[in-house]
């Protein structure tokens, strides 16, 4: 059995990664998703690049219980910014 102890080096990265350039990037693009803008290329690439990096973050999630809820609150987030962005995408431009 891997020992969880050995990840705490990526676990500070991805925290780090997470509380300086993901999330503030996310709430940015959920602030005007919310307003009804839609997504340009790079918040599409932005969200791309997201989802990649989540199943790495799924996996050492499984092993350290208590990123858990972490993870399920970021993977909502980004669910309401898709969804949201999906529902812009589908009204008329103006």
């Amino acid at each position: 059995m891997p020992d969880p102890s050995n990840d705490a080096g990526t676990v500070q990265a991805l925290l780090t990664r997470l509380t300086k350039q993901r999330l503030p990037r996310a709430l940015e693009i959920k602030r005007r998703v919310d307003k009804g803008e839609r997504l340009n290329q790079n918040d599409v690439q932005f969200l791309k690049q997201v989802f990649d990096d989540a199943q790495g973050a799924r996996g050492l999630a499984a092993k350290h219980k208590e990123l858990q809820p972490l993870v399920a609150q970021m993977t909502g987030l980004y669910d309401e910014i898709t969804r949201k962005a999906l529902e812009n995408e589908k009204k008329p431009q103006q």
